[in-house]
């Protein structure tokens, strides 16, 4: 499966990349070793309906108390630009130690950690990625987990999964994002492998059926091509496959977080299937 082209998104993201990669000059200066583009904008696939602009930094060692400080005043800088896409800036940093797994600090969660390994796209500085410490399939699957808690396990989401009309009328991104994050992150339970959008949804309508499937395909589409709000096929394809495609995701994870003995985690899966639960008999009731 292939991304649809979009050199004029492309071009826009590369505009906040460069503002980003100034300002980071301009604060650290000799302190920044090197900064790369991250995400689609490093490995393709990105898109000006959806994507965020992902961004990478590298400071020289140590990490400096106020370093998170200065990053955050950093993506508050760019995104004061309003200049297009700004404002979808995401900005890892850490150090050639915390990279390497030496020491502790940053933000370089494990997927980004493997995606600057095996694709991030030198802006400036000097490559370091030789260095940097591959997760392990264990980490990848522990930090979806938490990731997947703190963002899809949540009332507005559940709100969603009750009443779907509600994320198609929120629009493109929150839609796609709540349709192909957790596709992802089973691919990347079941490979080992970066959940990128394009390969997740290949893989998981080769290994599922039915409308989950039909769903995933829909939002890979939908990332390039926006569908119509008022279009009764889209609530009919979210209503008919957004519940089939949490259920699996979350009894998939649990099972595998049972098996790594991460009880803490599964419990919390075991409650998130509960309440899936809860919203299949109150849809059916309704």
């Amino acid at each position: 499966m292939k991304s649809f082209p979009d050199s004029i998104g492309q071009a826009l993201g590369e505009g906040v990349l460069q503002q980003a990669l100034a300002a980071a000059q301009q604060r650290w200066g000799a302190r920044l070793v090197a900064a790369y583009a991250l995400g689609s904008l490093a490995h393709g696939g990105f898109s000006a309906h959806v994507s965020d602009v992902d961004v990478g930094f590298v400071l020289s060692d140590p990490l400096a108390e106020g370093d998170a400080q200065t990053v955050a005043a950093l993506a508050a800088q760019v995104k004061a630009t309003r200049m297009p896409l700004a404002e979808r800036l995401s900005v890892f940093w850490g150090s050639p130690a915390t990279l390497a797994g030496a020491a502790e600090g940053g933000r370089f969660p494990p997927v980004d950690r493997l995606d600057l390994v095996e694709s991030g796209r030198l802006l400036a500085g000097r490559d370091i990625r030789p260095k940097v410490m591959a997760p392990s399939a264990r980490e990848m699957v522990l930090a979806a987990a938490a990731q997947a808690l703190r963002s899809l396990s949540v009332p507005e989401v559940f709100e969603q999964l009750r009443n779907p009309a509600s994320l198609v009328a929120a629009g493109v991104r929150p839609l796609t994002k709540r349709i192909l994050f957790p596709v992802r992150f089973l691919f990347t339970a079941r490979t080992g492998r970066i959940g990128r959008n394009d390969a997740a949804v290949e893989f998981f309508v080769r290994e599922e059926s039915g409308p989950a499937a039909s769903l995933a395909l829909k939002g890979f589409e939908w990332r390039y091509e926006p569908p119509s709000p008022g279009d009764p096929a889209v609530l009919e394809c979210v209503q008919s496959g957004l519940l089939p495609l949490y259920r699996l995701f979350v009894e998939d994870y649990g099972a595998r977080l049972r098996a790594l003995g991460e009880a803490e985690l599964a419990q919390a899966f075991a409650d998130w299937r509960s309440r899936l639960s809860q919203v299949l008999s109150s849809s059916c009731r309704a």
